[in-house]
């Protein structure tokens, strides 16, 4: 895609395109309920009192070779095989099987501006993650190609600049707001109530309200074709170097090198419309080869690769 074609150029030339994303929102059918507002008000109200702790692991006397901590009931279940490829599977199952089974998923909340500085953009993705440290490298998968480009990807590929930020519990219906099919032109930033904060090494404002943001800068993008309907363009896979970090300072250890979970309070993406807390952990060090041979754990296990495995 050349990078002066713009996004007031793409909606001149193809004026439905912004319109069709949102008909394509609708077939998905991602929100089951007819009436949510009915569910959530049947629902116990949020655990406000919920702090972050840490507990032993389900197993803690857990030995070598021991296998699942259930017993063996995971072992007496069936599994169903899916061809994702199958015929008559529509493609958006496999939207619907992955986005509910790969979970929980960090949301990255990227905020963007156009090339000529005019409009900004501030959307979350859950397919987004950290891929390597020196680099820090980060990447943010978009659904449709580029000849239908969401306005994030648009201004991405044009000004090779993006925030990328962590949302917390405190804001999660002001992030989840701007995902809203809003008229064009129409800034997310005064829909969600949330705050523009500088940046130093890119354009595009980072929200002060989140606890940790990356300031990225794009390295590559790969665009995806259809198995299923070849020549169809189906999604864009952006790499972006983070050049700037920050964190919120009640959060950071005096190292800088470590972010307290139960400040940061992050929230994740589950299926459907769903989102998760990550309110607990636990701890499980990772073991040593000589030490576990010393105490005895490694014996009759040290064996050959079967075929098998």
């Amino acid at each position: 895609m050349p990078s002066n074609f713009g996004d007031k150029e793409q909606r001149e030339e193809d004026p439905s395109g912004h319109e069709q994303r949102f008909d394509q929102e609708k077939a998905v059918k991602r929100n089951p309920h007819p009436d949510f507002n009915k569910v959530e008000a049947s629902r116990p109200d949020w655990a406000e009192r919920s702090e972050w702790h840490f507990t032993k692991t389900k197993r803690p006397g857990w030995k070598l070779g021991q296998g699942a901590n259930d017993g063996g009931g995971s072992l007496q279940k069936k599994h169903v095989e899916i061809n994702p490829y199958e015929e008559g599977r529509p493609a958006v199952f496999n939207y619907k099987l992955l986005i509910s089974g790969i979970i929980p998923r960090p949301i990255g909340f990227v905020s963007t501006r156009s090339e000529d500085g005019s409009s900004t953009n501030l959307a979350p993705f859950s397919y987004t993650n950290v891929i390597n440290h020196d680099p820090p490298l980060f990447t943010i998968g978009f659904a449709g190609g580029f000849s239908n480009a969401k306005d994030t990807l648009r201004n991405l590929e044009a000004t090779k600049e993006c925030t990328i930020n962590i949302i917390s519990e405190h804001y999660i219906e002001a992030a989840n707001a701007t995902s809203i099919n809003a008229p064009y032109g129409t800034s997310e930033w005064s829909l969600s109530g949330l705050t523009p904060a500088p940046c130093t090494e890119v354009k595009p404002s980072r929200v002060k309200e989140a606890i940790f943001s990356i300031e990225g800068k794009l390295l590559s993008t790969t665009e995806f074709e259809s198995r299923a309907t070849p020549g169809k363009k189906t999604g864009v896979l952006a790499v972006v170097e983070g050049v700037r970090f920050w964190v919120r300072e009640d959060a950071i250890n005096e190292d800088r090198n470590i972010i307290d979970p139960g400040v940061l309070r992050p929230i994740s993406r589950l299926g459907g419309i769903m989102y998760g807390r990550t309110v607990e952990g636990c701890e499980i060090p990772r073991p040593d080869f000589a030490d576990k041979d010393k105490e005895g754990e490694t014996t009759g296990l040290l064996k050959p690769k079967r075929e098998d495995q």
